[in-house]
Parts: C-alpha cells; sequence; structure tokens
C-alpha cells in the first residue's frame, strides 16, 4: 500500500473540472485508489463521491492505493495534485 498527503492549494478546492480529471487518472489504474480529508474517506474513482469530499483551499487530502500498479498510480497522482491542485 502506497500513501501520500497533499494539502490543496487551488482556491476553489476539488471542484468539478479539477475532480472530473482526477477521476480520470484514478480510473487508468487497477488499484484501489481511496481519498479521505475532514474524516471521511471515498473511492477517487467516482466524481460523486470525490465531489462530496467538500476538500477546499488548505484542506489536507490523504490519498491510499493498493494493487499491483499502485507504484505507477502514487506517482501519477503526485503528479497530477501538484500540477492541478
Amino acid at each position: 500500500m502506497k500513501t501520500f498527503e497533499y494539502k490543496i492549494t487551488d482556491a476553489l478546492g476539488i471542484h468539478a473540472r479539477p475532480g472530473g480529471e482526477l477521476v480520470k487518472v484514478a480510473k487508468q489504474f487497477a488499484s484501489k485508489i481511496t481519498l479521505s480529508c475532514n474524516e471521511k474517506a471515498v473511492d477517487a474513482k467516482r466524481l460523486i463521491a470525490v465531489m462530496s469530499l467538500g476538500a477546499k483551499q488548505n484542506h489536507t487530502v490523504n490519498v491510499s492505493i493498493e494493487g499491483d500498479d499502485e507504484d505507477a498510480a502514487c506517482e501519477t497522482l503526485e503528479k497530477f495534485f501538484k500540477e492541478n491542485l
């Protein structure tokens, strides 16, 4: 299992556009990807679930990845968060 934390820097937090892109990236991998924020954990491959996190600027999102391609998924998702959120 791989994990990392990311503090949201985007002024709008995880909103529709980056949320949708995040889901697209997560769906590329077979691994189970879970996002948690505000004491809530959701499947990163479901847009409604990701939006329900309510992750705003300065909130910390914990990302957990478990599966056969977890190394590649972790690297790709960390890059996505840094570039988009």
